[in-house]
Formats: C-alpha cells, structure tokens, sequence
C-alpha cells in the first residue's frame, strides 16, 4: 500500500512543481503582452480602472487577467495532480471549479464592458442634455444605471440565485421607475405640463399640415382632370365644326 501510495505522491508534487512553473509563464506573459498592448491604458480611458479606483481598489487589469491565467492553469494541473495521486473526491472538486472558470471570466468581462458603457452612456448624456437643468445628475444616472445592469448580468451569468437576483432587479428598477415618474410628476408639473402641451401643439401642427398637403394635393389632381376634360371637349368641338358646315 505505502510502495504504490509513495510513487503516486511524487508524481503528484512533480506535476504541481511543472505546472506551476508553467502557469507562471502563462500569466506573465499575458501580462506582458497586454502591457505591450496598452490594455491598461484602454480600459483607463474607458472608464474601468477609475471606477474601480473610486471603489477604494488600486489595480492594473494586466495583472488581474495574468493572475486569472495563473490560476485557471493552477486548478487544471491540481486537479491533474490529484487524478495522479489517486484521490478522486479531490478531483470531482477541482473538476467543478475548473468548469466555473468560464463564468467567472464572462461575469468580469460583463462588468468591464458595462461600465466602459456607462461611462459612454454618460459621456453622452452630458453631450446631449449637459448644459440643461439636472443634465448632469441625469448623465451620473444613467452611468449607474448601466453598471448596475452589468452587475445583475454578471450574477446572472455566475449562477449566484438566479431568481432572487431577477427579482431583485425587477423590484430596483420599478422602484426608480417609480421614483423617477414621481419626481417628474409631482416636482415639476408645471414642467411636464408644457412639455405634454409642447408634444400635442407639435402634433396639431403635423396633422394639420398633412391634411393641408393631402387638400392640395386633391386640389391639383381635380385642377388637372377638369384641364383634361376641357381639352377633351375642345377638340371634339373642333372635330364637329367642319361636319356642321356642310
């Protein structure tokens, strides 16, 4: 038992000692490659790290994803060591962290795109509407909003209870809905009462205007078929004249 255990444990340590040279390989040079890239500089003009910053964290998304290689690779060789050293409950355990990796990445990715995103969605707002009352507070929304959604995506995509996470997300946004209608409505009636006048004055003016067309249009239709029908007679009058003076 102790002669077929002693090699089994060898073998193991030598495939954690290879693996974790490679692992480390792998994750450096990822973070190299990236830092060639300027990654870091993208996702700093995105938006990413200076919300992350804001958060209270200091990190450079090259070394994370490095780190996120290193350990992938960690898990598949312990759990290649641990198949080797013959402890199967081990491996079942590796097995599904291994098969979470691909959430976990899809989730960070969720979260990085959404708030490069809402850092857009801000950028924009504040474009369109920052000169107006509010606009900026509107545009600090929206930004939220957004990363708020990739956060809920993010849950989604873990698996981390889908349904609490859904009705969480429901209950949140009704409830800004809510907030936002109420907030329109009753702060600012007169407001909404001149914007709701402006929309129905604009659409009096469009329909009457196609009503106008539509009225002139039938106006040349009639003007050009009694033109035809004039030209019609004359020349039935002047097809007849001849015939009468005979």
């Amino acid at each position: 038992m102790l002669g077929e255990l002693v090699p089994a444990l060898l073998g193991a340590l030598v495939i954690l000692f290879a693996g974790y040279l490679l692992a480390r390989v792998l994750g450096r040079g990822l973070e190299r490659l990236l830092r060639k890239l300027r990654f870091d500089d993208v996702l700093r003009r995105g938006g990413v790290t200076r919300a992350v910053e804001h958060a209270g964290y200091s990190v450079k998304p090259s070394r994370v994803f490095g780190n996120l290689v290193f350990w992938a690779v960690m898990f598949a060789v312990l759990m290649v060591a641990a198949t080797a050293a013959g402890l199967q409950s081990l491996t079942d355990v590796f097995s599904e962290l291994v098969s979470y990796i691909p959430s976990v990445i899809a989730a960070v990715v969720i979260v990085i795109v959404g708030t490069v995103l809402g850092g857009f969605v801000e950028g924009l707002i504040l474009a369109s509407a920052g000169a107006l009352t509010g606009g900026p507070t509107l545009a600090r929304v929206g930004h939220v909003g957004v990363i708020v959604l990739a956060i809920f995506m993010a849950l989604q995509e873990l698996g981390v209870a889908t349904d609490i996470v859904t009705t969480a997300f429901a209950i949140l946004f009704g409830a800004v809905a809510l907030a936002l209608a109420l907030a329109f409505g009753l702060g600012n009636r007169d407001l909404a009462g001149e914007v709701t006048r402006a929309w129905y004055l604009r659409y009096q003016a469009e329909k009457a205007a196609i009503e106008r067309e539509a009225a002139e249009e039938e106006a040349e239709i009639e003007a050009e078929l009694a033109a035809d029908d004039a030209a019609v007679a004359a020349k039935l009058r002047a097809g007849d004249a001849p015939v009468a003076a005979d």
